[in-house]
């Protein structure tokens, strides 16, 4: 039952660069138009700072103060985004509101608090994602982390992170969690809460997504959405990369039909251009809701058929009309790791095939493939076969036997770095590519 409840007060040794010329490399390269740095006036006295940090910052102008959507990565972005703020309200900062805890999104507060010790909300599981990690005592993460984020990759190699432009964080390539500067000092307790500061009506309504801890905030006077990371423009990050605990994609599609149900004529999404006019929210909320509906209804339907991950990903094909839709082109966030997603939140790991209980270990197998080709020699002939051939992902998946056999094989981690960088080239997706340029980097520095 919804609870209600309302408030009123680095060397590179001979790695081949990424063309420049084909068709993915200048999609991928034309998304960045999404966030080249503009102040954007998205409705009378509401103002979104996009591309001057990794994540959009909101200001709301009150009668008497000014209320601040999320703040960027770092103090030094911030305290660019408050200079822009300031030649257009002088008014001093009565409330932040964090709609997550993620730390790109946290890490500039202390920007913000120079002059004012303002309210600071957030909802009451406040970075919930990374206690089950903290708590385990898990550190790998921060390793997968800046493969996905490219904070290993020199700039060349870099074109932006699908969302957000290039940056490389401070203290080293970990995720972007929330540095814990600034502690909020006041909760969402309950699905939705209106408050009021600086005489600005709000409603803070409880949506989890990308994180457990996400909330939206609707401003309705002007009629604006500020969605966090549930929605921005590319196919949402429904399972990252870097690893992280289950984000439920069921909650996700709810929490997208909450934002759709309000009367918006702008959203203000966590990354890229807010969406202006009621018309096209309306269709964006709707496709976007759509979309990650239907991944989890097609996958729990292909599950239910007795369908292991590999074939639901082959099974579960986004509509042309959604899959064509220059916001749900998968920038960041991937339809297939999404469908992987929900089978492992669902089943776990195991795919229901028996063969898979107790499989070989990856070099137990690899000598066993390598036998059936007629000797590692012969495999090596084919995984260099593969690579002319343009077989790029067979002719990593073979380097991986030989490495699983010979983990100091010079030549299968050539091929291997190289197959991952073809893939790289074809790849739209910023975050995959990232990931298949630095583990190449990484097999050449071996």
């Amino acid at each position: 039952m919804m609870r209600f409840c309302f408030l009123l007060p680095i060397l590179l040794l001979a790695t081949p660069l990424i063309a420049q010329d084909n068709a993915a490399t200048q999609k991928l390269t034309e998304q960045s138009k999404q966030f080249e740095e503009q102040v954007i006036q998205v409705a009378d006295n509401v103002y979104t700072a996009v591309g001057f940090s990794v994540s959009n910052v909101s200001m709301i102008v009150g009668d008497d103060g000014v209320v601040i959507v999320d703040t960027g990565v770092t103090v030094d972005d911030a305290d660019r985004i408050v200079t822009e703020f300031r030649k257009l309200s002088d008014k001093p900062i009565k409330a932040i509101i964090f709609t997550h805890s993620h730390g790109d999104h946290t890490g500039g507060a202390a920007a913000f608090l120079r002059n004012e010790r303002p309210q600071i909300w957030a909802h009451e599981n406040f970075g919930s994602e990374a206690q089950p990690l903290l708590a385990g005592g898990v550190t790998f993460q921060t390793v997968r982390a800046a493969r996905q984020g490219g904070f290993k990759l020199p700039p060349e190699q870099r074109i932006n992170n699908g969302v957000a432009p290039v940056r490389y964080p401070k203290r080293g390539g970990h995720a972007f969690a929330s540095s814990g500067e600034t502690k909020p000092t006041h909760f969402l307790e309950c699905d939705r809460q209106t408050i009021k500061v600086a005489g600005i009506e709000l409603e803070l309504v409880s949506s989890p997504g990308e994180t457990n801890d996400q909330l939206f905030v609707w401003y309705p006077a002007g009629k604006v959405l500020f969605a966090g990371d549930n929605f921005y423009r590319s196919f949402p990050n429904l399972y990252a990369i870097r690893g992280t605990p289950n984000r439920s994609v069921r909650l996700w599609a709810e929490s997208l039909g909450k934002l759709a149900d309000n009367d918006a004529a702008a959203l203000v999404g966590g990354h890229t251009k807010p969406i202006l006019g009621a018309d096209e929210v309306k269709q964006v909320l709707s496709d976007y809701r759509d979309a990650v509906q239907f991944i989890h209804d097609k996958t729990v339907e292909g599950m239910n058929m007795g369908m292991t991950p590999d074939e639901l990903v082959e099974y579960v094909q986004l509509p042309e009309n959604l899959a064509n839709k220059d916001y749900l082109q998968p920038f960041y966030g991937h339809p297939e790791w999404g469908v992987r997603s929900v089978f492992n939140g669902y089943l776990g790991w195991f795919d229901g095939n028996p063969t898979n209980l107790f499989r070989l270990s990856p070099q137990a197998e690899a000598e066993r493939v390598a036998k059936l080709a007629g000797g590692t020699d012969a495999l090596l002939a084919s995984a260099s076969k593969a690579l002319a051939a343009g077989d790029d992902q067979w002719a990593a998946q073979l380097a991986d036997y030989l490495l699983a056999i010979d983990r100091e094989n010079a030549d299968a981690k050539r091929i291997k770095a190289d197959a991952l960088t073809k893939l790289a080239n074809a790849m739209v997706n910023a975050t995959a590519r990232n990931y298949y340029l630095t583990v190449a980097r990484e097999l050449r520095e071996e």
